[in-house]
């Protein structure tokens, strides 16, 4: 199941992001757990690209680093806005869609890591784009579903959205 200690590393992070990101999305927002579980998806996230040191299944850097490369970014697009919020118009709506679609992307190669593991080459990429398609529909339906409710919880973020 694991080729090396890194792949354990990512295992293992890739799971804490996966739980305290679908908490923060899940729970109520602001507030002092909501900042800490936010934190801990922050840091096993990072931790998490230990994806960029695993040559195993391309032998050299392949689509899923460049989607670990993408998935940092998501991150820094939700953070840097939270953390200058003051400087920053719109600040949540930022963060809320860019640290929604960090989870979504986890959740995306979560399932197709699960639904591929040892298959043959033939079988692989169809279920790869497939469970990445559901999980992004499935994601950005709720993403927009929830938007309006999370995003207008105080007269300041209701005057700040575009």
């Amino acid at each position: 199941m694991f080729h090396s200690t890194t792949g354990l590393v990512h295992l293992l992070a890739a799971l804490v992001a996966l739980v305290s990101g679908s908490t923060v999305l899940l729970r109520p927002k602001r507030g002092r757990f909501h900042k800490r579980a936010g934190y801990v998806h922050l840091t096993s996230m990072l931790l998490n690209l230990t994806a960029l040191l695993i040559y195993h299944l391309f032998g050299r850097f392949g689509p899923f680093h460049w989607l670990a490369v993408l998935g940092l970014l998501c991150l820094t697009g939700g953070m840097v806005p939270a953390l200058l919020r003051s400087r920053i118009n719109s600040w949540i709506y930022w963060h809320y869609y860019f640290m929604s679609w960090s989870v979504v992307g986890l959740f995306a190669a979560f399932w197709s890591e699960t639904l591929t593991r040892d298959l043959p080459v033939g079988q692989f990429w169809p279920l790869v784009l497939l469970a990445t398609l559901v999980t992004a529909m499935a994601g950005s339906f709720l993403i927009r579903r929830y938007a309006p409710r999370l995003l207008a919880t105080g007269p300041t973020t209701r005057r700040s959205l575009p």
